[in-house]
């Protein structure tokens, strides 16, 4: 049961966040493929894992032990922030910093988290700026 009321959230974000991607605005004298299919296929495959999990749910799911609450209520709270400072702060200092939370909330060392969080985040951030022509955040206080 659980299994399909996750799976029937996640549809509904889904869905949300297809009807969010049909709102986005391109350029006019972008590339044809540009940065617009990317949400589609992310909202596409996003859906289908729902219903898999709608139709094919696990017959026994077994839930995370009573530890492990507090850091995934953690993550949840630092993504919520994540959103709310990604705007002022810029993609790479809030991606970064959101990356080695993370990392050291699943046990990472420090130097290892925060060095795998940079890599990651400018590896992400010119793959959207360059490759698929999307402009991220600089931050308010850099720009």
């Amino acid at each position: 049961m659980a299994d399909r009321i996750v799976g029937v959230l996640v549809l509904l974000l889904a869905l949300g966040y297809g009807l969010e991607a049909s709102r986005m605005q391109v350029g006019f004298l972008s590339d044809p493929l540009g940065p617009r299919p990317f949400p589609y296929i992310i909202a596409v495959l996003v859906g289908l894992s729902a219903l898999w999990l709608i139709f094919k749910p696990d017959p026994s799911p077994t839930w995370p032990p009573a530890r492990f609450w507090p850091v995934l209520g953690l993550v949840l709270l630092s993504l919520v922030a994540y959103a709310y400072l990604v705007v002022p702060l810029g993609f790479i200092l809030t991606t970064t910093l959101e990356m080695t939370l993370l990392s050291l909330l699943f046990g990472a060392r420090w130097w290892q988290g925060l060095g795998a969080a940079l890599a990651f985040t400018l590896a992400v951030y010119f793959l959207f700026t360059e490759g698929l022509g999307v402009t991220l955040p600089v931050g308010r206080i850099f720009g």
